[in-house]
């Protein structure tokens, strides 16, 4: 599925080819803290499908309890967060679905990390929803 993304100022946009079979959230606490939210929500996309334009996006090397090391790109403008990857020779993105305009069609299919997962991001059938706030 290709796949059309930018930041929140719109100063960096993008394109891939996604498989929507494979999005999924992370509960690590990493994760909670670079988006500020409960869980991060990704999908992989080749290296040779994406297509990056506008500025040079800001990049932030973090080593994860893993011990992996991971580059997150973000917007030098506003502060959007727009991939992950290898810090070098990457060979897939690990895109924001939140930033991605088909964002509607991709449901996590798997979610890691749970041991960390805020308990009550579990399920939140019982939160009272509003459609406008």
């Amino acid at each position: 599925m290709r796949v059309m993304g930018r930041c929140h100022c719109g100063a960096i946009s993008y394109e891939a080819i996604v498989d929507p079979a494979a999005v999924g959230l992370c509960h690590c606490t990493d994760c909670q803290t670079l988006t500020g939210s409960a869980y991060r929500a990704t999908v992989p996309a080749a290296a040779e499908t994406f297509t990056l334009r506008g500025p040079a996006p800001k990049i932030y090397v973090k080593t994860a309890e893993s011990g992996a090391r991971r580059a997150h790109a973000f917007c030098p403008e506003c502060g959007s967060p727009v991939y992950s990857a290898a810090p070098e020779s990457p060979q897939t993105y690990s895109l924001r679905v939140g930033c991605l305009a088909q964002r509607s069609e991709l449901r996590p299919g798997r979610q890691i990390w749970c041991r960390s997962a805020l308990p009550w991001a579990m399920n939140l059938e019982d939160v009272a929803q509003v459609e406008k706030g």
